[in-house]
């Protein structure tokens, strides 16, 4: 059982907008954060993050609560689970009453293994010398704490002696099991990569063979520290640069990432294996930095840039591309000290959306009418993705690229920036966040106001005077910056003003009714034009009756 203390200090110290922001692309919206719920479909963003009141809330389906409720939610957690993924996020210290931390034990084996390994490069001869011919230096081994790991028989050997249970260290991403249900290392013979997260937290490995291993690279699987499609390698040590440069490399490789560091562009990252994907963005959305997308200029390098180049644009990030020429990476510019030719290509590059026309055009013959057509289609539906302006915008750059009109790549009809919203009642909205600031006002209120006076908003009234602030409608209230909080003279006017309407709505009701006691009715109509409605629009505050309920 986690001890409640590291609970609250966790609560502390992690920030919602940071948390949410890592599992999807969040948006400024005045003082709070927007975008699409990731919990349910929708098209026009309803799901809001407020950083002053640290909740979250979707308008379309209701689901909310605090950074703790999100990660339980989207990542399928239990409560102490979803501690547990956060403490390990942000290298946070649990302490336990009784137990102990899955999550801190991977976390133990990662680094023991770690140590171990950058020992081990320190007496192999043979990992020291690649890495000397790749152009690293010994400053450079060392920040980036590169290591070596030997054979399978050794690691197990390793794992026995400082009493790690092999299963657990299975489900850390250490080893591997095949067939006959024995363990093996998945890394052998390979210089390796210890890979952290953004916060600075080990989160596995990776491994470049040093034999003639068919697999050049090997990365952990994915676990329940290490997931690779969030990751990019190096950015625990690139972010200060990139938020101060406001300008972040991706490049390909473990390699490139090192020797760019080692060239000064202390701003450079990596994916990890894989193509850069959408979600990779909130952690590329991190101080809002400019996007060079640094790869190789072979086949495979321009499909990767132009996949990446289009997913970057359509979500609105700015940068440009830069492509390696002569089957060259950074890693070799950097190992053959053509720093000048580094900056120079630097310097240069394609912006993200010419690139993506510029090689659209490129894969049809323009002079094949049938040919244009489809790259003028195929040209038109990748602008559809982009911000409207910025398609007005490119619209001109693609008539010049493709030599038609620029009209026929704008998006027709009037372009809208607002979402259209619900028609709510500010006036109960207003009196309920009013009260969930002052809740020493919420007897007085319901003096005048019982709780069927609130119409569609009675079940969260009611939820309000048993202090659950947790109500999906108040969530929505809390965190909505629009609706204001009233002063005494604003409340007392609100209140006479449903009193009133409420009144008048009895009345009519009375009057239109055929089935009541004539005297009954009466004495009730007379109540209300004589008494009830004269004394609230002279301003008097009247009690609440419950004869008079509707």
């Amino acid at each position: 059982m986690i001890d409640q203390n590291s609970i609250e200090k966790l609560k502390a110290t992690i920030d919602i907008v940071d948390v949410i922001g890592n599992y999807i692309e969040l948006k400024k919206a005045g003082a709070n954060y927007k975008t699409n719920c990731p919990f349910h479909s929708e098209k026009t963003p309803s799901f809001i993050v407020s950083p002053q009141k640290q909740i979250f809330h979707c308008f379309g389906c209701g689901i909310g609560g605090d950074a703790i409720k999100f990660v339980m939610e989207y990542e399928k957690l239990s409560y102490p689970e979803a501690i547990e993924k956060l403490a390990s996020m942000y290298n946070i210290s649990l302490h336990y009453i009784k137990g102990k931390s899955s999550y801190e034990e991977y976390k133990r084996i990662l680094e023991l293994l770690n140590h171990w390994y950058k020992q081990n490069l320190l007496q192999n001869n043979i990992a020291l010398t690649y890495l000397k011919q790749r152009g690293l230096n010994q400053k450079s081994i060392e920040k980036f704490e590169l290591g070596y790991t030997p054979s399978s028989h050794e690691v197990l050997a390793f794992l026995k002696s400082h009493q790690i249970p092999l299963p657990k260290a299975y489900e850390a991403g250490i080893l591997a099991q095949g067939e006959d249900k024995n363990f093996y290392a998945r890394l052998v013979e390979r210089i390796t990569f210890p890979i952290y997260n953004n916060y600075g937290s080990l989160i596995g490995f990776g491994g470049r063979t040093l034999t003639n291993h068919p697999a050049k690279y090997i990365n952990s699987p994915q676990t329940k520290l290490f997931d690779k499609s969030r990751v990019l390698y190096g950015y625990h040590l690139a972010k200060e640069s990139i938020y101060k440069e406001q300008e972040i490399i991706i490049c390909e490789g473990y390699m490139d990432v090192i020797m760019l560091h080692q060239a000064n562009f202390t701003n450079a990252v990596a994916t990890l294996g894989t193509a850069l994907t959408t979600s990779h963005l909130p952690l590329l959305k991190k101080g809002e930095p400019k996007i060079t997308l640094a790869y190789d200029g072979d086949s495979a390098g321009v499909n990767a840039a132009l996949k990446a180049a289009k997913i970057l644009s359509s979500s609105g990030f700015e940068g440009k591309v830069i492509l390696f020429p002569s089957g060259l990476d950074p890693a070799d510019l950097v190992a053959k000290n053509d720093l000048q030719t580094l900056h120079q290509l630097f310097k240069g590059g394609q912006d993200l959306v010419l690139f993506v026309l510029e090689k659209i055009k490129e894969q049809f013959n323009l002079n094949n009418p049938h040919q244009k057509q489809k790259a003028l289609l195929e040209a038109k539906n990748y602008l559809k993705t982009l911000n409207p302006i910025l398609q007005e915008a490119y619209a001109q750059k693609a008539a010049i690229i493709f030599d038609y009109s620029s009209a026929f790549f704008t998006q027709k009809g009037k372009l809208s920036f607002e979402n259209k919203q619900v028609k709510k009642d500010i006036a109960w909205e207003s009196i309920l966040k009013t009260l969930m600031q002052k809740p020493s006002l919420i007897d007085e209120v319901l003096n005048y106001l019982d709780f069927h006076f609130a119409r569609e908003y009675e079940d969260a009234f009611k939820a309000l005077a048993k202090g659950n602030l947790d109500h999906p409608i108040l969530r929505g209230i809390a965190i909505d910056e629009k609706i204001p909080i009233l002063n005494e003279a604003e409340l007392k006017k609100q209140i006479l003003q449903e009193l009133i309407l409420y009144y008048k709505q009895k009345l009519r009701k009375l009057t239109q009714n055929s089935t009541m006691d004539y005297k009954k009715k009466s004495f009730l109509i007379r109540k209300i034009k004589l008494d009830i409605l004269p004394r609230l629009q002279k301003g008097e505050l009247v009690l609440y009756e419950s004869d008079f309920t509707l």
